[in-house]
């Protein structure tokens, strides 16, 4: 793997992180089974895009990201919550109207993004080069994330929103709306999931209605590397691991796409297979070494 192809793995991992993150609030605090996050990340994209190329500020267009995307996980909550639809349908239901939701808001399945200010350019202006302006910019993000999450979820209603994925029956004999707990939760989640869109979108110079094709598969296999790699002492720990799980799933992807052996070699069709393998080899790996401890 070359240098290159290390740096942009990194990149890759610490946008794609963010995501990851949302998706850890939905399947391991909340329990909520969500694969909306595979229409709300181009969705995210698609706003930003929209946003820019209409006059507005590119870091303001993040923000309209974060609601848009909060807004199509309080759906599949509300599905899921109110109309007592099954979490795994209700996120499949709201996924599916996505697709079509993103064509309609880029009035076509992508738009370009090449000339347009981004949230890149304050950097770039400081004379640090362009390929290592979006490292800075995502790492940015992913630490402040990060840091406001782990905030988040030290106070009174992020206590309970852990309680809800932990013990909903308690929680809620203790007064706890706990619809409204998840409703929130799922909305941060994916808020969470369409900021990392959006800043994939203006790095890439273009969104694209497919580009969220996997993004939850991704996902879990970033929190899984992660707590296998790191650990789950606790939630800031569990948090620190996903986002350091999708930097190591990214370089990962990179370096296997670049091994060659025996005039044999991964191509980027792969790619689901590669995820596959990292996954199996990560949930399997703590079981493995208790029985060679065993032994």
């Amino acid at each position: 793997m070359t240098a290159y192809a290390a740096l942009g793995a990194l990149e890759q991992g610490l946008a794609y992180g963010i995501m990851a993150i949302g998706v850890f609030i939905s399947f391991r605090i909340l329990d909520f089974p969500d694969l909306t996050v595979d229409g709300s990340l181009p969705l995210g994209a698609a706003v930003s895009a929209v946003a820019i190329t209409s006059g507005v500020n590119p870091y303001l267009s993040l923000i309209l990201a974060i609601v848009a995307g909060s807004m199509a996980g309080w759906v599949t909550a509300i599905l899921n919550t109110k109309f007592k639809i099954l979490h795994l349908l209700a996120s499949i239901l709201t996924m599916i109207a996505l697709y079509s939701i993103n064509i309609r808001i880029m009035g076509g399945p992508n738009i370009a993004l090449i000339g347009a200010p981004s949230v890149f350019d304050p950097v770039i202006g400081l004379g640090i080069p362009a390929h290592l302006a979006s490292l800075v910019v995502f790492a940015v993000f992913a630490v402040a994330v990060v840091i406001l999450v782990i905030w988040f979820l030290r106070t009174e209603f992020g206590q309970a929103m852990l309680a809800t994925g932990d013990n909903p029956q308690m929680i809620t004999s203790l007064g706890v709306n706990t619809h409204f707990i998840i409703i929130a939760g799922v909305g941060l989640s994916n808020g969470l999931v369409a900021l990392s869109g959006a800043l994939i979108a203006q790095n890439q110079g273009a969104a694209d209605v497919g580009m969220g094709i996997g993004t939850i598969i991704a996902g879990l296999a970033s929190v899984i590397v992660g707590e296998t790699l790191f650990g789950t002492a606790s939630v800031a720990r569990s948090i620190i691991a996903a986002l350091l799980g999708s930097v190591v799933y990214r370089l990962a992807i990179a370096f296997a796409l670049g091994f060659e052996w025996g005039g044999f070699s991964f191509s980027p069709s792969d790619l689901n297979l590669i995820t596959a393998l990292l996954v199996v080899g990560a949930m399997s790996a703590p079981h493995l070494k208790k029985r060679l401890l065993a032994r």
